[in-house]
């Protein structure tokens, strides 16, 4: 009775994590460049003091899907997206470089170029800093950055920085709680982040959105799935309940 309330137990608490992260995918079906998150279940043995004779389950999470959304042209000169397999290259909260696929760009007052997520945008020499005050903003497709001060002819357009764009695929990158890609451990390990560098294939589409990749209606499905299955462990736990209750009721008659 004890090994049945466990596993009912521990299937009910990782139904719920799957539940949160359907939750969320959901949530982001309308974010900027976002990557639905998978969610995978499998049975592992507790190992401890004697045999491994009890299971429990697990809810985890193997990766992204790293297919494109779609894009959408907003006509925004801040806006940009990167083709297939491209990146953008920002600091994260550490101060060190991650990987995004939100495009919608920004300027603070000192010059500094951001993402929506107030994430600073990296060029070849670091984080990108714009000269103030400018009149227009272009990125072209290798993602150079030209900029038009402000009182210059409306011809005129200076380079001032590139943006690094990095060419990776779901081999190479995984997903951090912040929502930011990184390379993997045995890429790091084995030095095989030379796809780190500014990659030469991407093409940068300015004026484009990417937008999510989470499709509503799949993750609806998998969200009733998860919580049918919350139910039936709970439904488990209250006849394991029951049967302990009978148990005692035959040990009072004897």
């Amino acid at each position: 009775m004890d090994k049945m309330v466990y596993i009912a137990m521990s299937g009910a608490k990782q139904s719920l994590r799957g539940l949160e992260l359907k939750a969320n995918n959901l949530a982001n079906a309308n974010t900027t460049g976002f990557k639905a998150d998978f969610a995978q279940a499998r049975s592992m043995q507790a190992f401890g003091e004697g045999l491994p004779s009890r299971v429990f389950a697990m809810q985890e999470r193997p990766g992204s899907n790293m297919q494109s959304g779609g894009y959408v042209e907003t006509g925004r000169e801040l806006d940009i997206a990167m083709s297939d397999r491209g990146w953008l290259s920002v600091q994260d909260a550490s101060g060190n470089e991650a990987y995004t696929k939100t495009g919608t760009l920004n300027i603070t007052p000192d010059g500094a170029l951001i993402t929506s997520h107030g994430r600073q945008v990296i060029g070849e020499g670091g984080p990108i800093i714009l000269p103030l005050p400018i009149e227009k903003v272009e990125f072209s497709e290798d993602g150079a950055i030209q900029v038009r001060p402000q009182g210059a002819p409306a011809n005129f357009l200076e380079v001032v920085d590139r943006l690094k764009v990095i060419e990776a695929d779901n081999t190479q990158l995984e997903k951090g709680n912040d929502g930011l890609f990184r390379p993997k451990e045995d890429m790091l390990i084995n030095d095989l982040c030379g796809f780190c560098d500014i990659s030469p294939n991407v093409k940068v589409l300015s004026g484009t959105l990417e937008m999510s990749n989470v499709n509503p209606v799949h993750e609806m499905v998998d969200m009733i799935s998860n919580q049918r299955q919350f139910e039936l462990q709970v439904k488990l736990m209250k006849t394991a309940e029951e049967l302990d209750e009978r148990q005692d009721q035959l040990l009072r008659i004897v």
